[in-house]
């Protein structure tokens, strides 16, 4: 009995010694020779970063202590479900409560707690971001986020000349701050912005929960009252949220506003009249803020689409327009056409259109898992259990999420 419960615990011991951590991002510093000291950063990558060489845009967030986990998350769902491009987020440390409030706010005579917000911006605009442009494959889409006096540095940066964030997110932002001075600051820049340039400004979500004094109402009054046409300028209330619990909700909720009809869902494609007219929706998406590409889930959708619709017929076709149209989705497209004829067992017309794309396909997991069903199919066992092995090696080597690499096995 004895030798029996030793090796129960050896068996459990071992269980235990082999979990792994789920990883969600990573923190990372560099030194700030403008702020004078070490700085802190978190970095989330989108889920198939590793396998391609396309490039993101980026969402940063002050606050990332507080803030990171959450939105890293929320980004991941929504790219996942196709509701947002996968984007890359970068959580801004801010080391501890005394530096949070002194860095998001801008001086004030007499006070010593506040007055970092030029200093702050400047590391922001000088250091972090071309540290990460460097070092991560971002474009120059770049969103700004924050939450309270996060959100009130949030739209500080967008009243900066020659800011390099095209989109603010400002979810319940302390606009009480400084005798309430931001509802004619911000007026004021948006005013002759646009008295400037005639063009609409960058898209600006506000967000309020059942909170008093917070003026969020009376800067988006002053805003909206400029009708100024094609502003994307979303003002939303959370009556049922408090000022610590509405963050989530609302960085939820501005990402939607602001990728508004990124995705298509099946019953929107049925309502088209053939594939043609589901391409030149997708190329009229490319006007949209950050374009469009077909990521996994609409490439998963279209397919099913073109097969429930029995409209495999102009497959050729639909790959020549999308290689001239969608250069960067080619591979993912062809993977779920292949995958749709591979369940209709057609083996050979799914090796077609995967030796299409060979050569960029090589270089990803789901090509080499596509065409080994393809060749299993048409009898080529040892070829196809190769093809099997160097998807799941790129898989662990891309780092892939586990729900993409259950799915090949």
């Amino acid at each position: 009995m004895m030798r029996l419960l030793l090796i129960l615990t050896l068996h459990f011991i071992g269980v235990a010694q082999a979990k792994e951590a789920i990883v969600a991002g990573y923190v990372d510093s560099h030194h700030s020779d403008i702020l004078k000291q070490d700085r802190r950063f978190m970095i989330g990558l989108p889920e198939n970063y590793h396998d391609n060489a396309l490039s993101y845009p980026t969402l940063y967030v002050i606050d990332g202590d507080f803030q990171f986990q959450h939105v890293s998350a929320v980004v991941k769902n929504l790219s996942r479900m196709g509701k947002i491009p996968p984007m890359i987020v970068i959580g801004i440390a801010t080391q501890g409560n005394a530096d949070y409030i002194y860095q998001t706010t801008w001086r004030i005579k007499g006070e010593q707690d506040y007055g970092g917000a030029s200093t702050f911006y400047q590391y922001i605009t000088d250091e972090l971001i071309p540290y990460i442009d460097d070092n991560y494959r971002s474009n120059s889409n770049r969103i700004m986020s924050g939450y309270s006096l996060g959100g009130l540095f949030t739209t500080y940066t967008m009243v900066q000349n020659n800011t390099p964030f095209n989109a603010f997110l400002a979810m319940s932002p302390s606009y009480w701050f400084d005798d309430y001075s931001a509802e004619k600051s911000i007026a004021n820049y948006i005013g002759e912005y646009y008295r400037q340039y005639k063009n609409p400004p960058s898209p600006l979500f506000l967000s309020v929960a059942n909170e008093q004094g917070m003026g969020v109402d009376k800067v988006y009054k002053s805003l909206n009252e400029q009708n100024i046409n094609d502003w994307k300028l979303i003002y939303k209330q959370y009556p049922d949220e408090n000022h610590f619990s509405t963050a989530l909700p609302a960085l939820h909720d501005a990402l939607g506003y602001l990728f508004a009809g990124y995705y298509e869902d099946g019953y929107e494609l049925q309502a088209h009249k053939d594939v043609f007219a589901v391409l030149a929706t997708f190329e009229n998406k490319k006007k949209n803020y950050n374009g469009f590409r077909i990521e996994w889930l609409q490439a998963y959708k279209f397919s099913k689409y073109v097969f429930g619709s029995k409209q495999t017929d102009k497959i050729e076709e639909i790959l020549t327009i999308i290689n001239q149209q969608f250069p960067n989705s080619i591979v993912n497209v062809t993977n779920y056409l292949a995958k749709g004829f591979n369940a209709k067992k057609q083996f050979q017309k799914a090796q077609d259109i995967l030796d299409r794309v060979k050569a960029e396909g090589a270089k990803i997991a789901l090509w080499h898992h596509q065409y080994s069903l393809a060749l299993a199919g048409l009898g080529q066992i040892e070829l196809a259990d190769k093809a099997q092995t160097k998807a799941m090696t790129l898989a662990q080597q891309q780092k892939l999420p586990m729900w993409q690499i259950w799915e090949m096995k």
